[in-house]
């Protein structure tokens, strides 16, 4: 059975942090690689500050691919911004799938949202100037690729919109949830969503104590996060999109601590690589 490979490039949320006390987690907004061994292929999901150094080790590790697909959960900022840093986005060998799985939107709808952020009164470079050749494609359907992956959404409660995804590939099967906040309880079709999963990653921005002064944000809480993994019988849980404020002692004691009721469980760290 081959391996997917999954490498956190950015695990902060909301806005990018940079101080001593958080080199351990990382500082860098939202970006998640995909490595299929069978392939040969990477995949990005988000494009948070994290994608500037991704782009980087493309550059060095994945020259040879010329062709890119990027999936995108929602479009908030922490989750677009590195995008106009991405150097493989400058090359015009390259071709970049711009993807939204969940919903369907208008082609040119979503490209204005890349554009936009690229305007000169906010950037100097525009979309149309990078160099590569971009394709914007949106569904609201299930995929199965002619490899036999499959990816499947589910909407999540976020201000704005946001979507989940599970991937089944190469006899493996792990879910990445970032940006949703669960409310009152955990509802069953989240736990059907990740049910059996080899790989849960989840975001929890907040403790128990921070969700109940934070509610409509967005985001989730370490004792939601084992709940779900609990209930859906998943073999490993990650914790991401840390807090700005949540520094690396406080992180720490959190996973030593979340460790104590799940036992396969830790924080994600930039840089960070998981085999499945």
């Amino acid at each position: 059975m081959s391996k997917v490979y999954i490498k956190f490039y950015g695990t902060r949320g909301s806005i990018p942090v940079c101080s001593r006390d958080v080199a351990l987690f990382g500082g860098n907004t939202t970006c998640i690689a995909i490595y299929r061994e069978k392939t040969k292929r990477l995949s990005i999901l988000d494009a948070g500050t994290g994608i500037r150094n991704l782009g980087k080790d493309m550059k060095r590790f994945y020259g040879d691919q010329k062709d890119l697909s990027i999936t995108f959960s929602h479009f908030h900022w922490d989750h677009i911004q590195g995008f106009p840093f991405f150097d493989p986005a400058y090359d015009p060998k390259m071709n970049i799938n711009i993807q939204v799985f969940g919903k369907k939107m208008e082609t040119g709808a979503l490209r204005q949202i890349f554009a936009q952020q690229m305007r000169e009164d906010y950037f100097p470079v525009s979309l149309d100037r990078m160099g590569a050749t971009f394709h914007f494609e949106s569904t609201a359907d299930e995929i199965v690729s002619a490899d036999g992956l499959k990816l499947t959404c589910i909407e999540q409660n976020h201000p704005g919109g946001s979507f989940g995804f599970r991937v089944d590939v190469d006899g493996v099967s792990f879910v990445i949830c970032t940006d949703h906040e669960h409310g009152e309880e955990v509802e069953e079709k989240y736990v059907d969503f990740a049910r059996g999963a080899d790989l849960l990653i989840h975001d929890a921005q907040y403790t128990t104590g921070e969700l109940a002064t934070h509610k409509g944000w967005g985001h989730s809480s370490y004792d939601q996060c084992m709940e779900l993994a609990e209930r859906a019988g998943v073999k490993r849980l990650v914790f991401t999109h840390h807090d700005p404020d949540h520094n690396d002692e406080f992180l720490i004691k959190m996973e030593m601590k979340c460790q104590d009721r799940f036992k396969d469980s830790f924080m994600a760290r930039e840089g960070m690589k998981i085999s499945i």
